[in-house]
């Protein structure tokens, strides 16, 4: 089913360590340097071009702004409030539309990674998500292999439920597919948390 509005304008977010602000024409040197690295894009889409070529962040970025103001998709960029002063990595949302069975895609940069940064801004997201958009459910999608993006559906409750094959840029393999309600996610964000 298409969505039956378009998204909002994207707001500015906030987590206790990042800014997430929309994407702007300023980060497109940014993911220039920061993007283009195998281990960043070999679980990504195949539509990404590989090599990248040198004009790839502009034309990502105009495709980003244009999205954002026609209301189809969000796009965030991921700023650490306790620096650099340029993006780190990029995280998106756009409505279910019924046959894809994704909403949600986001990238780091290795330096970052490791340390909590993209599950807090996934969570940010996902509570905007079900909060101000109230949207009844999300569906989210990873590699098979890409052991990261696994695991941050599974911290945020998200339940398996389909294998499919996916055209990567490092080539075919097992996606997986899975689906976070609305409901779930309000249940544990409620729960009190509890020290491991």
């Amino acid at each position: 089913m298409p969505p039956a509005h378009s998204m909002p304008p994207t707001p500015v977010l906030q987590t206790p360590r990042l800014v997430l602000r929309p994407v702007c024409s300023k980060d497109a040197p940014v993911i220039q340097r920061r993007f283009p690295r195998w281990e960043v894009v070999r679980w990504l889409n195949a539509r990404i071009p590989w090599p990248y070529p040198a004009d790839g962040a502009a034309a990502y970025v105009a495709a980003c702004l244009d999205e954002m103001a026609r209301g189809e998709k969000s796009h965030w960029a991921i700023i650490p409030k306790s620096g650099p002063a340029d993006l780190i990595g990029v995280i998106d949302l756009w409505p279910d539309d019924g046959d894809s069975h994704d909403q949600r895609g986001f990238w780091l940069d290795p330096d970052f990674q490791g340390k909590g940064l993209m599950t807090e801004a996934a969570d940010r997201v996902t509570d905007y998500a079900f909060r101000t958009l109230d949207w009844p459910h999300l569906w989210l999608t990873n590699a098979q292999d890409n052991h990261a993006s696994r695991r941050i559906k599974e911290k945020q409750g998200a339940r398996l439920v389909d294998l499919r094959i996916g055209n990567y840029v490092g080539g075919r393999g097992p996606l997986m597919v899975w689906q976070l309600t609305q409901e779930n996610w309000l249940i544990r964000q409620a729960a009190p948390s509890v020290a491991a």
